[in-house]
């Protein structure tokens, strides 16, 4: 294979031999990424159960991963950009097996929070990592729009894979076996990769900016922490504090990276309108759906009665229309044009979450059904429009920097969209009016109120699983139609943002 550590003058058309073998090798670190997300939403009930987590701890469970990795995403493409995108990858990828290990054996909350913190460490590396490499492998635009969709798929594939193999193993293993599925992947991703991945990084780096680094890192975390802590327990001097803090490491890190010769990341690029209007877009629509996401599972195996495999079942549509829309996607957008993809695709998932606020819970699969394959289809044309524009707008040399900046901004909208919408059904799911003797602990999560209904006379019990579960729907109602409103708000933002943005085209 030719290097990539060429000048920038050679020509933009020239075709790396062996590039789609790569690209499959790429799609195997967003398989390990998208799987391991998804199967902690099935697993959720189970872990309430075992762990006996409270509320709060449930929730820190299930994002304290994207504080993490949005924290660090900017630092580790940064890196992949100095000392080489493969080598950050495979590290990564191989921290990222060993890391799910302890997240499969974890015995108390605490330790489920620390080993999934551990994992978000890991994981900042891949994802920017794949797609700078996707930037530098594919010269041809044309061919880029269609190996950035193929990425695209196979995370929505991912998110339809998880269900399924985690449904399976849920029903014939316990509950950290879905943890263990990311070996092999990893193990697949490390002996390929190795002979297959050409190395590449920026030829003319500078060192790496370790204070950046922390400011980033504490910056991020304290405000999406504040903002959690706020939306679940109200404002307090505690909260207060780290939010300030938050902000003033933010500041600092856009100073910084505004003033030092060789930044962590080219702020110069958010003066482009088309990369700021994908990022904000990516942004919102994550925000507006990963309350939703984070709630279904629990929805069709706690309300609807669904046995895990059935329930990843169940949620399928949404990755079979993702899959479709990410492979048309970049020959939609050449053809209508970027804002009408992005805009059309993010209202229609702004229209399918008004939908779901009409689930209650003997509501059929037909409708949840129809609403997940329109979700699918909307986030699968925005997100990898979105994605190819970013990539688009920078300097290969770059590549790595811009492309964490992308998923920063996905990390960060599931880490809010869980602690704002996410708090929206905890809060309503806690008020919920039981029966004479419904222990407190019934009130921390719809799981505990499973567990705890097995030890009560059967009368009491289904009197308050009932209760319990019309509370959890009506929380879901909520959380549903303010995501319904942040997507037809950010389809908007879009169709002015992205006003006159065009994909490249081959010569």
């Amino acid at each position: 294979m030719t290097s990539t550590l060429q000048p920038t003058g050679a020509t933009e058309l020239e075709k790396r031999p062996g590039r789609w073998l790569a690209l499959s090798v790429l799609v195997l670190a967003v398989l390990l990424v998208a799987v391991d997300a998804t199967v902690l939403g099935l697993a959720t009930p189970y872990i309430s159960e075992d762990l006996n987590p409270s509320g709060t701890q449930l929730l820190w469970i299930g994002d304290v991963y994207s504080f993490v990795i949005a924290g660090l995403l900017v630092s580790m493409g940064s890196l992949g950009d100095r000392i080489g995108r493969k080598r950050v990858l495979l590290l990564g990828a191989t921290a990222f097996g060993a890391i799910s290990v302890l997240n499969a054996y974890a015995t108390t909350p605490e330790l489920m929070i620390l080993a999934r913190a551990l994992l978000g460490v890991a994981g900042a590396t891949l994802m920017p990592a794949t797609l700078a490499l996707i930037r530098n492998l594919f010269h041809d635009p044309r061919e880029r729009s269609l190996a950035v969709g193929i990425w695209g798929a196979t995370a929505s594939a991912g998110t339809a894979v998880g269900p399924i193999a985690g449904g399976f193993l849920l029903e014939h293993f316990w509950w950290g076996s879905v943890f263990l599925i990311n070996l092999p992947v990893m193990a697949v991703l490390v002996l390929v990769g190795i002979r297959t991945l050409p190395e590449s990084r920026n030829p003319h780096p500078g060192p790496w900016d370790l204070a950046g680094v922390l400011l980033s890192l504490v910056g991020m975390i304290g405000v999406v922490y504040a903002v959690k802590e706020a939306a679940t327990h109200g404002f307090t001097w505690p909260t207060l504090a780290a939010g300030l803090l938050g902000a003033a490491a933010l500041y600092g890190f856009v100073h910084r990276q505004l003033t030092v010769p060789v930044p962590l990341l080219d702020m110069r690029l958010f003066r482009r309108r088309g990369f700021s209007g994908a990022v904000l877009a990516d942004l919102l629509t994550v925000l507006g759906m990963s309350g939703l996401v984070f709630f279904l599972s629990q929805y069709l195996q706690l309300v609807q009665g669904r046995r895990p495999f059935e329930a990843g079942l169940a949620e399928l549509p949404a990755a079979v229309g993702a899959v479709v829309a990410g492979l048309l996607a970049g020959r939609a957008a050449r053809r209508f044009s970027v804002r009408t993809v992005v805009s059309g695709g993010l209202a229609a998932v702004g229209l399918a979450l008004a939908a779901l606020t009409t689930l209650g819970v003997s509501t059929g699969y037909p409708v949840l059904g129809a609403a997940l394959l329109v979700v699918g289809v909307g986030a699968g044309f925005s997100f990898t429009v979105t994605a190819d524009v970013i990539l688009s707008s920078v300097p290969k040399e770059q590549a790595g920097a811009a492309s964490a900046v992308s998923e920063t901004a996905y990390e960060l909208g599931a880490a809010l969209g869980i602690a704002l919408l996410g708090s929206i059904v905890t809060g309503v799911y806690r008020d919920f009016t039981g029966p004479a003797g419904t222990p407190a602990a019934a009130r921390e999560s719809l799981g505990a109120a499973a567990d705890a209904a097995a030890k009560l006379p059967p009368h009491t019990a289904q009197q308050m699983l009932d209760a319990a579960r019309e509370s959890f729907v009506h929380g879901l109602h909520l959380a549903s139609g303010a995501g319904a409103v942040v997507l037809l708000t950010a389809a908007l933002a879009a169709w002015f943002l992205l006003k006159g943005q065009k994909l490249e085209s081959a010569g």
